[in-house]
C-alpha cells in the first residue's frame, strides 16, 4: 500500500474506504460491516465517514465495524458547517465519538464552508486536539480563496488535508488549488474517485482498461494514486469490488499510459470553479 505523509509526519494509506449512504438500508448492514472489516484485513485502514451521512447512521455502522480493531483504523469523520462553531464543533465531535464507539478521531474535517468564521472553527478543532478527542484536523471542499483565508488564521496552518472532488473527469483543482497545496505539503483526499460509478460507463476509459488488462475502476484509482500527495476513498459494499479496488494499489501506469489518459480526460486549460457533490 502506497502511503501519503501528512505535514505532521503521520503516514496514511493512500487508498481508503468511503461510507456515504452506508447504514441506511437495514438489509445491507451485515454486508457493509463485513466489507469494511475485509478492508481492514487486507490493509485498507483509512475509513472516511461524516455526521451528515444518514444523520449519523454511517458513523454508527463504522463504530460497529471497527469494534476490537480501533487501533488498526485511521478514522476520518466530518462536521457539518452549521455545527462548526466554537461550542458546536465540540458538541458535534462528542456525538460522533459516541456513535463511533471510540475515544478519538484521527482526522476531523470541516465538511464544507459555512457561515461560521474559519478562525472559530480552527479554535474549536485546536481545543478538541488539546483534549485528545481528535489527533489531526482538516477541511473539505475549500477552494483556493478559502485555503488562503484559512492559512492566515490561527491554527489554519495545522490543517492536514483538504478532501475534494477529484477524479479523471473532475480535474479543475489541478489549475491552482492542487499546486498551492503541494507547495505546502498538504495532501488531497479525493472523494468520488470513480464519479459514483459514472466513469465506468465512459467508452474510451473502458477501451483503455481492456487494452491493458485492467478494470475501468482500477485505472481511475491507479491514476489518482500515481499523483503526488493524493489519497482516494472509493466506496463499495461489495467484497469482490473492494478486492478489485485494492488491486489498483499494485498498478503503476506508465508515462505513455498517463499521457493517453490526458487525451481522454483533458487537464484544465483555465481556472475552474471548485466542484462538489
Amino acid at each position: 500500500m502506497k502511503n501519503v505523509t501528512l505535514s505532521s509526519g503521520q503516514t496514511v494509506g493512500a487508498l481508503g474506504m468511503g461510507t456515504w449512504r452506508m447504514g441506511e438500508i437495514p438489509a445491507q448492514r451485515a454486508q457493509e460491516i463485513a466489507t469494511l472489516r475485509l478492508g481492514l484485513d487486507l490493509g485498507c485502514t483509512l475509513i472516511d465517514t461524516a455526521e451528515m451521512y444518514g444523520e449519523g447512521l454511517a458513523e454508527t455502522l463504522v463504530g460497529e465495524a471497527i469494534q476490537g480493531r480501533r487501533n488498526e483504523t485511521f478514522l476520518v469523520t466530518k462536521v457539518y458547517p452549521h455545527n462548526a462553531s466554537r461550542a458546536g464543533a465540540v458538541a458535534a465531535c462528542e456525538r460522533s465519538l459516541r456513535r463511533l464507539k471510540t475515544d478519538r478521531i484521527d482526522l476531523y474535517l470541516l465538511h464544507w464552508r459555512g457561515s461560521v468564521p474559519l478562525a472559530e472553527t480552527m479554535a474549536a478543532f485546536a481545543a478538541l486536539q488539546k483534549a485528545g478527542k481528535i489527533r489531526h484536523y482538516g477541511v473539505s471542499n475549500l477552494d483556493l480563496a478559502g485555503m488562503e483565508e484559512l492559512w492566515a488564521v490561527p491554527g489554519g496552518r495545522e490543517v492536514q488535508a483538504n478532501q475534494l472532488l477529484y477524479n479523471l473527469a473532475r480535474r479543475g483543482i489541478e489549475w491552482d488549488l492542487l499546486p498551492w497545496m503541494r507547495q505546502r505539503g498538504m495532501p488531497v483526499m479525493a472523494y468520488s474517485p470513480i464519479e459514483q460509478g459514472r466513469l465506468l460507463k465512459v467508452p474510451r476509459l473502458a477501451a483503455f482498461a481492456q487494452r491493458h488488462g485492467l478494470l475501468p475502476a482500477q485505472v481511475a484509482l491507479a491514476w489518482l494514486l500515481a499523483r503526488e500527495g493524493v489519497m482516494a476513498i472509493p466506496k463499495t459494499v461489495h467484497p469482490e469490488r473492494l478486492r478489485e479496488n485494492l488491486a489498483a494499489t499494485e498498478i503503476t501506469l506508465s508515462p505513455g499510459q498517463l499521457a493517453e489518459l490526458d487525451t481522454v480526460f483533458l487537464p484544465p486549460s483555465r481556472p475552474v470553479a471548485l466542484e462538489m457533490i
